[in-house]
């Protein structure tokens, strides 16, 4: 059911990325359609199409997303003044590649949290 993304690609270095971050559970990398100044994707290193695909055995690697999330934010210089941390699930969600990733923006005020369109 899961397929390879482009992100798989990235994670074995076989296609160029701006990567910031790498461990055996993560990938940090900065997004190439920047939303804000700092604008950096974190995703797991083994595929998980979705929110919706989450298992147990995937916390720690959840868990090591948010920490580089903090981590990179620190780096960045955008911790003190705040940023913003998103994972977006299917269509209406938003989520455009299927393999989860976590949006770390930051380096400006990023305004509400949404603005639905009726």
């Amino acid at each position: 059911m899961a397929e390879e993304t482009i992100f798989s690609k990235i994670i074995r270095r076989e296609i160029p990325a701006d990567i910031l971050y790498q461990d055996d559970l993560v990938t940090a990398f900065r997004d190439i359609n920047a939303k804000a100044p700092t604008h950096i994707l974190i995703i797991p290193n083994h595929l998980i199409p979705t929110t919706n695909d989450v298992k147990a055995s995937d916390e720690k690697a959840l868990g090591r997303m948010v920490t580089v999330a903090a981590k990179l934010a620190e780096e960045a210089g955008i911790a003190e003044d705040g940023y913003r941390i998103i994972m977006n699930c299917n269509k209406h969600g938003g989520q455009e590649v299927f393999h989860i990733h976590m949006h770390l923006l930051g380096g400006c005020s990023l305004g509400p949290m949404l603005s639905i369109n009726s």
